[in-house]
């Protein structure tokens, strides 16, 4: 599935989650795929992008699933991309998504009484806040590379099951 579409898919379930186990789930949902957007980018993107794409793709790459009965069951999403039909889209697009998962993070932190799960959210922040920085990062520099002309999409191999 394209990257677009993804991001629109983890933005939909993240504005429909209900409870801090919910918001934290697509909040893991939604930096699974910074990392595989990240790792595609390095791997495949323009080579004035593949350093920053690769800290991307490294960002929260030790934090475990939560023990999320819909996380468990399908996987992450990010498993499903087939491709970064256009670069800027997805990466404005996933902007989006990890500021919106940063405030709903917030949110639950701010409204939790549970000390395990105040600190859950405050290390999905701290993971959400700096990809988004490489995010805009990976913006520049694409603003900087289309300057000297246009660039299309990637395709890459499918993803394996394990992940990036």
């Amino acid at each position: 599935m394209e990257a677009e579409r993804l991001i629109e898919a983890g933005r939909r379930a993240l504005a429909e989650s209900r409870g801090a186990l919910d918001v934290m789930a697509e909040a893991w949902q939604a930096q699974a795929l910074a990392r595989t957007v990240g790792s595609r980018l390095a791997l495949f993107g323009p080579m004035e992008l593949r350093g920053e794409a690769r800290a991307l793709g490294e960002i929260g790459g030790g934090c475990a699933a939560p023990d999320h009965p819909a996380v468990l069951s399908r996987g992450t999403r990010a498993a499903q991309l087939s491709g970064i039909a256009d670069v800027r889209a997805a990466l404005t697009g996933l902007a989006l998504l990890l500021g919106e998962a940063g405030i709903a993070l917030v949110s639950v932190a701010c409204d939790t009484g549970e000390d395990g799960l105040y600190w859950q959210c405050i290390e999905a922040m701290d993971a959400a806040d700096e990809s988004l920085d490489r995010v805009h990062g990976l913006l520049r520099r694409l603003a900087e590379r289309e300057r000297d002309g246009p660039y299309g999409g990637i395709r890459g191999p499918a993803p394996s099951a394990a992940g990036p």
